[in-house]
């Protein structure tokens, strides 16, 4: 294990990668970025980021190396394998991977990790694209807790640092965190629209429930965009899907009902399936308006 972290990749600069990247470069950090479309890392250059052609080229000489993909299967195909971004990266240096990923996967990638004498941690965030621009983002990590305590410095910019367990455990975490985010979306655009078809201005609405019960970080932010109509993605609905699907999948194989999350599951799969996937999770309000259109 690498006992200062210095020089740190990123793999992945999407809507969360992205201004993750940046900020560490912000705070002084040599970053070094690949993305599978490059012309989505290009404006890291503006904050200090070295900018890669090839995900190896960017983690050769990293002592840390964060990964934000899309998915389980895009995460273990590029880290994993003889030619992975495992096997080009120095031994005793530490992958993070910080996509939201079956908790299966993430077991499998710090195995293979290990056979290259390289540290692991799992640890997926919540907070969305407004957490990572401001470093607020909530950080669930899973792992030795020395290897966790030795990546706090750089995790630090990025947000909250809990550890949650061994490996596997910060994505189990983040399933736990998907089915409460989901469920809660769901219920504030169930609320609204009950509201609107009742006569009440939903804005109001929202604001009148502001500090009871009701309130959440979920309602604030998501209500919000709700009455607003602002469904820019934060957080893709496509995505929703592959967390809620994947808790569920978890939960089957411990012979665990969750009738709740089925439910919100089947709505968001919805809601993808009629065209909206690529919308903010919010965006679940319009689902509801075509059940209930008349």
């Amino acid at each position: 294990m690498v006992d200062t972290i210095r020089n740190i990749a990123v793999i992945g600069t999407g809507i969360m990668g992205g201004p993750m990247a940046g900020r560490l470069a912000e705070a002084g950090f040599p970053v070094r970025a690949w993305n599978r479309t490059l012309d989505k890392a290009a404006a890291l250059r503006e904050s200090g980021v070295v900018v890669a052609d090839h995900a190896i080229d960017a983690v050769s000489n990293a002592d840390a190396v964060i990964c934000m993909l899309s998915s389980g299967p895009v995460c273990e195909a590029l880290l994993t394998g003889p030619a992975g971004v495992i096997a080009a990266m120095r031994p005793g240096s530490t992958l993070v991977v910080m996509s939201s990923i079956p908790v299966e996967t993430a077991i499998a990638i710090a195995v293979a990790a290990s056979e290259h004498d390289v540290g692991c941690l799992d640890a997926p965030v919540s907070g969305g694209e407004k957490g990572a621009r401001e470093g607020t983002l909530a950080i669930m990590a899973g792992g030795d807790a020395t290897l966790v305590d030795a990546m706090r410095p750089v995790l630090a910019y990025l947000g909250r640092v809990t550890h949650v367990g061994p490996v596997g455990s910060g994505s189990l975490t983040k399933l736990a965190n998907q089915l409460i985010v989901a469920s809660t979306i769901c219920s504030v655009a169930e609320a609204l629209t009950l509201a609107k078809s009742g006569g009440a201005d939903p804005a109001r609405v929202r604001e009148a429930l502001l500090g009871g019960f009701a309130d959440s970080t979920v309602f604030r932010q998501h209500g919000l965009r709700m009455v607003e109509g602002n469904f820019e993605p934060g957080g893709p609905a496509k995505y929703q899907v592959k967390d809620t699907s994947t808790a569920l999948g978890f939960a089957r194989n411990r012979g665990l009902r969750l009738p709740v999350s089925e439910e919100v599951d089947r709505l968001f799969q919805a809601m993808v399936d009629n065209g909206d996937g690529d919308l903010d999770h919010s965006g679940i309000i319009r689902e509801l308006q075509r059940m209930n259109a008349s």
